[in-house]
């Protein structure tokens, strides 16, 4: 009892007052409607929040969005079919897009170009004829394309003008527009890193996780396997499995060796990852639970075990795919990996080897303006991610 001494020296007991009226929790401590926002959301939606805060992050992701988004229609982006030639134009340098004609506007259009053959370089040269304006056309009939290889149509969003070309970003030396083939070479680059993640995150999780749930002998194989692989150079091993195809394939079986190749080599490290996070979680109380109950080892891993770290995986497999995007470019420009008529930017970039060229036609480098551009995104997504990953942190 609380006592309290009084003038004489006697103790006397402090007053205490109870209140009659019902308890309200939220009297001493009212929240906002933001900070019950939080305190409810579930770990997805946290992750989601504090995705949003990732300023880099999320311009990255609405970056990646949009060139994927023009994956499925690079036949209409295109102002030109990938493999149609203007043999009068051959190595013409990007045109620029004009807006005004000598002070009046008139809308987008690019110059005539006139050509001249400089003998003392062995160059062709093509000047703009600023007395002849050209007008871009938009939503116009063009040439003629199957889209993804199934529906006809001719229709596109940019065209060049009437009588005379348009090239954006040049042509090459059969005169194919740079800026059509790059777009036709973005739908292999950018479906090859996501098709060889799936290939790894399925091996990866498949043998990652047997040897984290079992351990034991299961465990030393895939160790010794993944030791095995990681301690090959990654390029003579992919120069070795690329040399493998037969020649004879032809360029769409020639795309998937290169995926399966590249997701074979590139599941180590998720292997890894999901082995350590499956240790860990093992010993769980909910785990060895589910195991009392009687569920299957297969429903032990990928119901109650792989959610748990679900984010991580995420996280990883965004990680990966510049990685594999890098891998085909690499093989491509060696000349060992997707051949043409398929277009990659890797196989663009070939075309750029001989040290000529690009002295004398800069504008061939161009198609690795795109794969620096992917590259940075995915890290810089993958990096939100890995913080998302850990809302509580």
């Amino acid at each position: 009892m609380n006592e309290r001494t009084s003038s004489d020296g006697a103790s006397a007991p402090l007053p205490h007052y109870v209140s009659p009226a019902p308890f309200d929790p939220y009297s001493v401590e009212r929240t906002t409607p933001e900070q019950e926002k939080i305190y409810l959301a579930s770990q997805w939606k946290l992750m989601a929040l504090k995705f949003k805060r990732h300023r880099v992050a999320v311009v990255s992701a609405i970056v990646l969005a949009l060139m994927y988004l023009a994956v499925l229609g690079v036949e209409f982006l295109s102002p030109y079919h990938q493999d149609t030639r203007n043999v009068q134009h051959i190595y013409v340098p990007p045109q620029p897009v004009h807006l005004f004609h000598k002070g009046e506007f008139i809308g987008p259009f690019v110059y005539a170009l006139d050509y001249k053959l400089d003998m003392s370089n062995l160059k062709r040269t093509f000047t703009e004829n600023p007395e002849k304006p050209l007008k871009i056309r938009f939503f116009c009939r063009g040439d003629r394309y199957n889209w993804w290889g199934v529906v006809p149509g001719d229709l596109h969003l940019v065209c060049p003008p009437e009588g005379g070309p348009m090239f954006l970003l040049g042509s090459d030396r059969l005169g194919r527009d740079m800026l059509s083939r790059v777009l036709y070479g973005m739908r292999i680059s950018l479906t090859i890193g996501i098709m060889g993640v799936a290939v790894s995150i399925v091996l990866g999780i498949a043998l990652g996780g047997l040897a984290g749930y079992y351990g034991g002998w299961v465990d030393d194989i895939v160790q010794r396997v993944i030791e095995v692989i990681r301690s090959i150079p990654h390029l003579p091993l992919w120069l070795a499995l690329a040399a493998i195809l037969p020649v004879t394939w032809s360029p769409l079986w020639i795309y998937f060796g290169i995926t399966i190749i590249l997701g074979l080599i590139d599941w180590t490290g998720l292997a890894r990852a999901v082995r350590s996070r499956l240790l860990s979680l093992r010993e769980e109380d909910f785990c060895v639970a589910a195991q009392l109950m009687g569920a299957s080892p297969r429903r032990i891993i990928f119901r109650h075990l792989m959610p748990s770290f679900m984010s991580h995986l995420i996280a990883s497999a965004t990680l990966a795919i510049p990685n594999m995007i890098l891998g085909e470019t690499a093989l491509s420009f060696l000349g060992l990996g997707i051949r043409p008529p398929i277009t990659s930017w890797g196989v663009l970039l070939n075309e750029a080897q001989n040290i000529n060229v690009v002295v004398l036609y800069p504008w061939l480098m161009l198609p690795i303006v795109p794969v620096i551009i992917v590259v940075l995104a995915f890290n810089f997504m993958g990096d939100g991610l890995r913080d998302a990953a850990d809302p509580y942190r």
